[in-house]
């Protein structure tokens, strides 16, 4: 006869655990170390990038730049300062803008030639009298802006606003509106 105790099935023993190797410890453990430094390197500069982009977007601030009454129907060139921020580096770079007034109202032309990015003066070249000409490569525009020969696009113009109080406050730079 058998004994009673040996056919029984044992409920209460306990199940065997498969046991981590020192290998299998030391892969886990330099991985998650690894894996810590490198996301507490790449967090910042990620950060550094995108933050700029999460920024809210605002318009333009106008600035003052002369009163209206001391404009005439020939361009004046006047300079102006305004406040650029990239990223965290704010800076004040001058702007210059050719400001005249007609019958159609105020208009502000950017010295920038749209050809190569050289500046335009007002009247300084004795063939193209009343125009705008570049020095660099011969381009010239009409006193409106429109391109006349090498350049492929007429010159950029300010956003105008006039105050109650008879100031000229100039915008940002957006394609010219007079001439297409």
């Amino acid at each position: 006869m058998s004994k009673p105790h040996e056919n029984e099935h044992n409920p209460h023993k306990p199940t065997a655990r498969k046991e981590m190797s020192r290998r299998q410890f030391l892969s886990y453990t330099l991985g998650g170390a690894s894996a810590f430094m490198i996301g507490g390197a790449a967090l910042p500069m990620v950060r550094f990038a995108v933050d700029p982009l999460l920024q809210k977007k605002t318009d333009s601030e106008y600035v003052k730049v002369v009163e209206a009454s001391k404009l005439t129907a020939e361009p004046q060139e006047f300079n102006f300062e305004v406040l650029q921020v990239d990223g965290w580096y704010e800076s004040k770079p001058t702007m210059t803008a050719w400001i005249s007034k007609d019958e159609k109202g105020i208009l502000a032309l950017s010295p920038t030639c749209k050809h190569l990015g050289c500046t335009v003066s007002w009247n300084n070249n004795e063939k193209y009298k009343d125009q705008y000409f570049c020095p660099c490569h011969g381009a010239h525009y009409t006193k409106e802006g429109k391109q006349l020969a090498v350049a492929r696009a007429p010159l950029d113009e300010y956003k105008v606003k006039v105050s109650d109080d008879g100031f000229v406050y100039l915008g940002s730079k957006q394609p010219n509106t007079r001439v297409q």
